[in-house]
C-alpha cells in the first residue's frame, strides 16, 4: 500500500545522503575522538566539521555549538542552567503552548522547587500579546524561554524582540527551535537569544542527536556532568554516527532552505486549499501568514481526531492530531485548549507537516481522499445532527 508521510513535525525520514555519512562511523571508523592516536584523531576532525556545518546553519559560532541527546535534553539544560547561574532570580516567564519538554519541567519547578512560572497566553490564531509579554518580564526574571515555531500549528513567536525585552531586564533568553531549524533561516550573530535548542530528527538526521547554541559569554552551568568533552560544557562519549549525521544533515538543509521551503510551501498550500474546498466545517488553526512553510493545522468539526487518523491511516495517510510526546494522551491538545478553539473541533484537529521529500501526486492523493473519511465519520457523529444534515453531503 501507499505510504504518504505528512508527519514530518514528529520526525522526519533520515536524509539518504546523511546515512551515507554515518556509516563509516559505525563500522571501520569507530574511534573516540577523544583519543591521543592519530585513529580518533580523525574521528575528531570529522566531529568539528559536523560542528562547522550545524553552526553554519543557524548563523553561529562552531564554539557556540554544543552536542548532546536532543530537544528535550536541551530545553531542560538551557532552563536549568539559567536557575543555577542567577540563583537570586526565582521567576521563569513561559507560554501556555509550549513542547512538554519544556512546559512539564516548568510545572515541575513551580511544584517542587517554588519557583514562580508565568504562562503567556495565545489568541485564536495562536499569536503572542506583546504588551503582556513585556509585562510578564522583570527584574526577578531567570530566564525566558518561548519556542521559535509551534510544533501543532507551525505559528512562528517574535523570540528575536522577546530577547530584547529580557535582556533589558537582565534575564537569560532561551528558545526551543527544534521546529524551526532548517525550515527558516536563522542568523544567532543578528539577534539576542543566549540558549537555543535544535533536535537531529526534525531535519532529516538521525534520533538521539541534537545541540543546544550557547551564546558566546552566557553563564552556563553543565546539565550533564562527566568527562571533558565539549569543552567541559556536556560530559560523555561523543555520539560520533549521531553527530555526523546531524552535520550533513544540517548541511544539505542550508543548501535548500529557500528553494525547498518555497515548494513545500505551496504544497501546503494545495493540500489547504483542496480540503477546506471539499469539506465544510472545516478551519485552520493558527494565524495563516505567521507558520512554518510546511505546516498545516485544520480543525474538522462533528469528529474525533483519533477516529480521523486510524481511517487516514487505512488509506496509507500519515499526520497527527498534536504533538507526538502527547499522542499517547486521550485529552485534547493543550496549545487548541490555549487558542480557545471550539469544542466542536479541538478533538477532531489533525496536524499535516510536509517535508522535502513529499511529491505532488501524494498531495493531491490526500486531497481525493480524506473528505469522504471526514463525510463518513460525521454521519456516525453524535454530535451537532442538526447541522449534520447539510454537512454529511460529504461522500
Amino acid at each position: 500500500m501507499k505510504v504518504v508521510y505528512l508527519d514530518n513535525n514528529a520526525t522526519t525520514m533520515v536524509a539518504p545522503e546523511v546515512l551515507e555519512a554515518m556509516l563509516p562511523f559505525l563500522s571501520e571508523r569507530y574511534g573516540n575522538p577523544s583519543s591521543i592516536h592519530s585513529f580518533g584523531g580523525n574521528v575528531a576532525r570529522e566531529v568539528g566539521r559536523a560542528r562547522d556545518h550545524l553552526a553554519a546553519l543557524v548563523g553561529a559560532s562552531p564554539q557556540e555549538i554544543v552536542f548532546n541527546s536532543g530537544g528535550t535534553e536541551g530545553d531542560n539544560t538551557a532552563i536549568l542552567s539559567a536557575l543555577a547561574t542567577m540563583p537570586d532570580r526565582r521567576e521563569i516567564v513561559t507560554t501556555r503552548v509550549e513542547h512538554p519538554a519544556v512546559l512539564n519541567l516548568c510545572k515541575h519547578l513551580a511544584r517542587e522547587r517554588g519557583y514562580k512560572v508565568t504562562w503567556l497566553s495565545v489568541d485564536r490564531q495562536g499569536l503572542l500579546d506583546m504588551e503582556e509579554v513585556r509585562t510578564a518580564i522583570g527584574d526577578r526574571t531567570a530566564i525566558v524561554s518561548v519556542m521559535w515555531a509551534n510544533n501543532e500549528t507551525g505559528v512562528i513567536f517574535p523570540v528575536e524582540e522577546i530577547a530584547e525585552i529580557a535582556h533589558e531586564h537582565g534575564a537569560m533568553m532561551h528558545t526551543d527551535a527544534v521546529q524551526a531549524v532548517g525550515k527558516i533561516p536563522l542568523n544567532m550573530k543578528a539577534c539576542a537569544i543566549d540558549l537555543l535548542s535544535l533536535s537531529g530528527h526534525k531535519l532529516h538526521g538521525p534520533k538521539g542527536i541534537g545541540a543546544l547554541y550557547i551564546r558566546r559569554g552566557t553563564r552556563f552551568s553543565p546539565f550533564v556532568i562527566g568527562g571533558h568533552q565539549e569543552s567541559n560544557r556536556r560530559g560523555g562519549t561523543e555520539n560520533v554516527p549521531g553527530i555526523t549525521g546531524l552535520g550533513e544533515a544540517a548541511c544539505l538543509a542550508a543548501a535548500n532552505i529557500r528553494e525547498e521551503n518555497e515548494r513545500v510551501m505551496q504544497l501546503r498550500d494545495r493540500l489547504q486549499e483542496g480540503l477546506l474546498e471539499a469539506i465544510p466545517y472545516a478551519h485552520v488553526n493558527g494565524h495563516p501568514g505567521f507558520r512554518l512553510p510546511n505546516t498545516l493545522n485544520i480543525g474538522f468539526e462533528f469528529v474525533e481526531g483519533e477516529a480521523i487518523l486510524m481511517r487516514m491511516d487505512d488509506k496509507g495517510i500519515c499526520a497527527s492530531s498534536g504533538s507526538a510526546c502527547t499522542s499517547g494522551s486521550l485529552e485534547p491538545s493543550h496549545v487548541l485548549r490555549a487558542m480557545g478553539v471550539a469544542f466542536t473541533s479541538v478533538h477532531g484537529s489533525i496536524r499535516f507537516s510536509l517535508s522535502r521529500y513529499n511529491t505532488d501526486d501524494e498531495i493531491e492523493y490526500v486531497v481525493r481522499e480524506v473528505p469522504g473519511i471526514i463525510g463518513f465519520l460525521r454521519q456516525l457523529s453524535p454530535f451537532g445532527r442538526e447541522d449534520l444534515a447539510t454537512v454529511c453531503t460529504v461522500q
